[in-house]
């Protein structure tokens, strides 16, 4: 039975190979520091997971959150920067995965770390932080 509920009654669940991300934005907040992020993805029938990572201008990962199974297509949140906030193009990714079943693993039970990721989808942005 699916307890997943959607505001748009035509909105029409897909199934995890199906799900997409439809929008990812990404842009400081005033004090450089934060960083809102907005991602969006197709409804879906099964829960998904996902990833998003910050890298500054140097490549260095300076910020990054998980998703585990989120019950909602829409997603708004703020992420703090890492270390020394310095000017410069940052960038940010976002994946959306599943993980394999459990059934098909033998012997990795509920560790999710010894289970296969299946990416679904993924998208990238960068934004500017200024002086």
């Amino acid at each position: 039975m699916m307890d997943i509920f959607f505001q748009d009654p035509t909105a029409i669940p897909l199934p995890p190979d199906e799900v997409r991300i439809k929008d990812f934005q990404a842009g400081p907040r005033p004090d450089n520091r934060r960083i809102r992020i907005y991602l969006e993805i197709t409804p879906f029938q099964k829960r998904p997971n996902g990833e998003i990572t910050i890298y500054s201008p140097q490549g260095e990962d300076v910020a990054s959150a998980s998703i585990v199974e989120t019950i909602t297509p829409k997603m708004e949140l703020t992420m703090h920067l890492r270390g020394e906030v310095t000017p410069g193009e940052y960038s940010i990714s976002a994946i959306i995965f599943y993980l394999e079943n459990t059934e098909q693993v033998e012997g990795a039970g509920d560790d999710i770390e010894q289970r296969k990721r299946i990416v679904v989808d993924h998208a990238s942005q960068t934004f500017q932080i200024l002086t």
